[in-house]
């Protein structure tokens, strides 16, 4: 029985239900205009049984846009549109972030509105190829640097942004930080090369990023901000570098002197990356006096025994929840976990989204029987 795992804890100034998150999984469901809909309200609401949701990874304006069908945030239509989704989760009393996510150099044009602009900190493409439903596999192309100027101006989506998730009825947002997007582009020395005040040193590199999130904690509040990052992450490209823990150090006191509510480690170890060293985690947990999330392979076992180690206030799931809208029923009566369908992760319909089955559905469905 996982006693700590599914026992209510807090947030900030909110009250979850258990230490469980949903970790932010593109689903690629936003077919129109980058819209959520219906199906995506249904898809959340069914698994609102977790302590805190936090959503797929969601545009702050069309450059940021870069994978096929992925939310926005930055149209009055899309706000309204996320108003369905907040408000199926509070209806079951549950609690949800909205991860603002800028794709920066991770895009293809096929993705994105005419007129909207591929960028980066440097003109440096990265390696491999993105999905478009145009003309399927397409290579990355060479993102346009950005200018202080526009620097300004991706600070300002973020923070608008943050104003529209709140506008639409989410409990916060999550800046992401992580899996080789923008903002780690600006962090890693692969994808920063850049020689003026947002590149070179970890405090330049790391700079975009505390000013995006000081903002947006005077636009929202410091109780409804975290951030997620990835140290050791080779997601999109990001190549591993020797300042490592140096860099994640510096952010964990910086983003502790700002109050964010939390910060949300990612490990990508599952996924063939270097796993986060454990000693790293340590000195975040002691550097950042906020909540401490830990995702990445866990299952209620190591997720129980991490919180008994005080290791983190709260464990994220992320593909469990795929198959397994009651995970945290099943946890409760250690039920066998339903395993997810890779082929439906990314496709355009209800088919490996809102069509698994509950324990209490298969019950009552073999009760007919």
């Amino acid at each position: 029985m996982s006693k700590i795992l599914l026992s209510e804890t807090t947030l900030g100034n909110l009250k979850l239900k258990n230490h469980i998150v949903m970790a932010p999984m593109t689903r690629s469901r936003a077919v129109n205009n980058n819209e959520v809909n219906d199906l995506v309200a249904t898809y959340y609401k069914q698994r609102s049984s977790a302590g805190l949701i936090i959503t797929e990874g969601t545009s702050p304006s069309p450059n940021g846009t870069g994978y096929a069908r992925i939310p926005g945030i930055y149209t009055e239509e899309q706000v309204n549109a996320w108003k369905l989704v907040t408000d199926k989760i509070h209806e079951e009393g549950g609690k949800v972030f909205l991860q603002i996510m800028h794709t920066g150099r991770i895009s293809h044009e096929l993705n994105m509105k005419p007129g909207s602009k591929i960028v980066a900190p440097s003109a440096v493409a990265a390696k491999g190829e993105m999905y478009t439903d145009a003309e399927g596999m397409k290579a990355f192309p060479i993102p346009k640097e950005l200018t202080l100027d526009e620097i300004k101006e991706v600070i300002e989506e973020y923070v608008q942004a943050s104003k529209n998730a709140i506008k639409a009825g989410f409990d916060g947002v999550e800046i992401h930080g992580a899996n080789g997007y923008l903002l780690e582009q600006f962090i890693a020395p692969n994808t920063n090369q850049r020689k003026d005040e947002y590149g070179g040193s970890i405090e330049k590199r790391s700079k975009i990023v505390l000013e995006i999130t000081e903002k947006i904690i005077e636009a929202i509040g410091k109780d409804k901000v975290g951030i997620r990052l990835s140290p050791f992450g080779t997601a999109s490209d990001i190549h591993p570098y020797a300042e490592t823990n140096e860099t994640f150090s510096y952010l964990a006191k910086e983003l502790s002197k700002l109050e964010v509510v939390y910060i949300h480690l990612s490990d990508q170890s599952v996924f063939g990356a270097q796993a986060v060293d454990p000693e790293t985690v340590k000195m975040i947990r002691k550097e950042f006096k906020g909540k401490l999330i830990l995702c990445g392979g866990y299952n209620s076992e190591k997720a129980e025994k991490a919180l008994e180690n005080d290791a983190a206030d709260l464990i994220a799931f992320g593909r469990p929840f795929i198959s397994n809208p009651d995970l945290v029923e099943r946890i409760r009566n250690g039920s066998e976990l339903a395993q997810p369908d890779p082929n439906t992760f990314y496709s355009a319909d209800e088919k490996g989204y809102t069509d698994y089955p509950t324990l209490k559905s298969l019950s009552l469905n073999s009760t007919k029987i």
